[in-house]
């Protein structure tokens, strides 16, 4: 089960420490981020416009260099994390497009995506301000395909904070053994009862009809079923597989089918990254930082050891186990 230490507590990123990034190439981005904004109460100095060719889904070194200085040169020292509001571009050669903006682009890796990755000074620290403690500003991408399903996951993220509902945690040991690799991190069944948990750590390939559903982590190249589950407001959920980053979906299953079917956070790799649990979000962790009160970008930034391949998703302040 989760500890729930007091170093863990007092987690605090709002709209006075998150930057919005806005790609006004992008239409979509453009109205989806004025959304954002007006409903998380961003302030108007905390919002950066950028110009980024629509429909690119991958940056050349250059361009990403000139983007993140056009968006450090906007921020102040009180930003702590930032949201791009964009589904494309999501990646840097071989790197997430949220990886190489908060660590910087490693080329090391791309020599051997296969190759084991760098150690996040972030992964399952006590920090609450990212960037003062470690210099890195940690980001989400929101990605817009359709604007009234950003929409939504905008509306889910608000919705989710400060609800602590009566929810469930699903933990899949699957019969995929290559994408099985984190399974030695899943909880055992039983009641968080200070947050109304209950987790279910079980031996299948997927679920059905199931509801009230906070936690899902799984190991598939495509997961059945989604389209039967209830996600609450504020659920994460992700499955480990080499392109779940590659959002637009070219071969295995998009982690946005996760926000999809209700989540609101996700994540998944851009690049063949093997098996590494470390390049996956780790499960005791991402859940016993989440029901601390992290938010769903504190909370899976925490959780990957070596997060350069992985891009992370969702709605960043959702926060329903803030007190």
């Amino acid at each position: 089960m989760p500890s729930f230490r007091r170093s863990f507590s007092g987690y605090a990123l709002s709209a006075q420490n998150l930057a919005v990034i806005i790609n006004d190439s992008d239409p979509k981005s453009v109205e989806v981020g004025a959304y954002y904004v007006k409903i998380r109460k961003i302030p108007t100095a905390n919002v950066v416009h950028v110009n980024i060719p629509v429909g690119r889904e991958k940056l050349s070194i250059t361009a990403f260099q000139t983007l993140k200085s056009t968006i450090d040169a906007a921020l102040s020292d009180d930003i702590q994390a930032i949201v791009m509001i964009w589904a494309t571009p999501y990646a840097v050669e071989c790197n997430s497009i949220t990886s190489a903006y908060t660590l910087g682009f490693n080329a090391n890796q791309c020599q051997n995506t296969c190759s084991p990755g760098s150690l996040s000074a972030y992964f399952d620290s006590a920090s609450k301000k990212p960037f003062s403690d470690v210099k890195y500003r940690i980001s989400m991408l929101l990605p817009v395909v359709s604007v009234t399903d950003a929409k939504a996951l905008i509306d889910r993220g608000l919705k989710s904070d400060y609800s602590a509902p009566k929810a469930n945690a699903y933990f899949l040991s699957t019969s995929d053994i290559n994408r099985n690799s984190r399974a030695r991190f899943f909880p055992q069944s039983g009641e968080v009862t200070q947050r109304y948990l209950t987790i279910k750590t079980l031996k299948a390939d997927s679920i059905a009809n199931e509801r009230d559903i906070m936690f899902y982590e799984t190991g598939l190249a495509k997961v059945p079923s989604l389209e039967t589950l209830r996600f609450l407001p504020g659920a994460l959920a992700d499955h480990l597989t080499s392109f779940g980053g590659d959002l637009l979906n070219h071969g295995q299953m998009s982690s946005m089918k996760w926000l999809e079917a209700g989540a609101t956070a996700s994540y998944g790799t851009v690049s063949e990254p093997c098996n590494y649990w470390q390049k996956f979000p780790n499960p005791a962790v991402l859940m016993k930082h989440y029901l601390n009160g992290a938010s769903a970008v504190e909370a899976y930034w925490k959780s990957v050891a070596w997060p350069t391949q992985g891009v992370f998703i969702g709605e960043p302040l959702a926060s329903p186990y803030r007190r």
